[in-house]
């Protein structure tokens, strides 16, 4: 394994961190607008706008599983992984000349297929990369970079669109640009080469990452629960404006949730690298709960500045630990698999969490939601609680 360090850091971790940030730089500057210009240039009523993201986020999360299966099977990560960023980047320019509803469906599902094909192979390299005792430390710097590219896009948005007279065909081109820098970046990336998994493996697949390990299988169950009472961070930026903020605070919340996240996550990462996932993980559950009742039940606007930023933290204590979690508890020739299988479990329970968690703020209100999305992290955690201190549990 290369020993060469930048910043502490093995080299391929350092410039894995800079694929995701320019990647996210690129694409949540899209992103930030394409529902006001899916709206307002193209007419496109907000119900179709959901929808969009609803499918494009579970075509992503099966191929998560998919691509982490190929990756093992050929025993190659990067070259995956690139693929993966490739197809993403390349139809963000498209963008600009898109005219119909049908086209963004189209472009946006290609763009959700690269997602889903890069990450499970590229968490597998990152695992293969990193020190096994600073997996925490890795994957925690690697969501930071993602997170200070997702706060830089928004932010240049911004900035750029009065100097663009508000084109926002002209911001996609932009986008695009800094996007091709994620792809520069792998440049720098060395290849981890493993053993490809035998033929005989490919009919099943699916079964032999749960079948061998039943410690994987409990822990993904838990992240599952844990991730049905997640509300996307979109739909809780609406409660401040339930208690009478102004729009213009939105993108304050959406900032001190993503600024939190940003200077925890390598602090969790390390203290999970010290003291074991399994501790840092419930508090991460305990913090998401506590701030979903704070949004419940208050209205003071300093309280709900409060909860944004505990669910940075919580955050910060969960995403990172639980894929150096992953790594651990999986077999190296089944490592991109189970990251597959991480990825599609909180994805997938992430998307149900927003249907019904939507469902209940339309009929009911929002703190009933928010009552539900704390009742799903406590069962969560007592869930994950019950797991690692169930005896001959112990290789948690």
């Amino acid at each position: 394994m290369d020993e060469k360090r930048i910043f502490g850091l093995r080299k391929n971790v350092f410039f894995l961190g800079l694929v995701s940030l320019f990647n996210d730089f690129s694409n949540e500057m899209i992103q930030s607008v394409m529902p006001v210009f899916m709206a307002t240039v193209l007419g496109v009523p907000p119900v179709a706008i959901g929808a969009i993201e609803g499918v494009a986020y579970a075509v992503a999360s099966f191929l998560r599983i998919f691509s982490g299966w190929l990756s093992d099977r050929f025993g190659r990560r990067k070259a995956f992984a690139v693929i993966g960023y490739i197809i993403s980047v390349s139809v963000r320019p498209i963008y600009a000349f898109a005219s119909s509803f049908s086209s963004i469906v189209k472009l946006r599902i290609i763009d959700r297929v690269g997602k889903g094909f890069r990450e499970s192979p590229r968490d597998a390299l990152l695992s293969e990369s990193s020190d096994h005792k600073e997996l925490g430390k890795s994957f925690g710097y690697h969501r930071s970079m993602d997170a200070i590219g997702g706060i830089m896009g928004p932010a240049l948005a911004v900035i750029l669109l009065p100097f663009l007279g508000g084109s926002y065909r002209s911001l996609f081109l932009i986008a695009f640009a800094i996007g091709l820098f994620s792809i520069i970046s792998f440049f720098f990336v060395s290849e981890t080469r493993k053993a490809p998994v035998p033929a005989k493996h490919i009919s099943r697949f699916n079964t032999a990452v749960f079948k061998d390990n039943k410690n994987f299988t409990y822990f993904l169950s838990a992240i599952f629960i844990f991730g049905m009472g997640t509300l996307p961070i979109t739909l809780v930026l609406l409660r401040p404006l339930e208690v009478g903020a102004s729009v213009f605070i939105i993108p304050f919340m959406y900032l001190v949730f993503s600024f939190t996240f940003v200077i925890a996550a390598i602090p969790f990462g390390r203290l999970s690298d010290k003291i074991g996932e399994r501790l840092v993980i419930p508090f991460g559950f305990f913090i998401a709960l506590s701030a979903y009742f704070i949004l419940a039940l208050s209205s003071s606007m300093l309280l709900i500045i409060l909860a944004f930023s505990l669910l940075g933290v919580a955050s910060a204590a969960t995403d990172g630990v639980e894929r150096a979690l992953v790594s651990k508890l999986i077999k190296p020739e089944l490592l991109a698999t189970g990251q597959g299988f991480l990825h599609a479990s909180v994805g997938l329970s992430s998307l149900l969490s927003g249907v019904l968690g939507g469902l209940i703020w339309t009929i009911f209100g929002s703190g009933y939601a928010f009552i539900f999305s704390a009742g799903f992290s406590l069962l969560g955690l007592v869930f994950f609680i019950s797991v690692i201190t169930t005896k001959n549990r112990h290789s948690f």
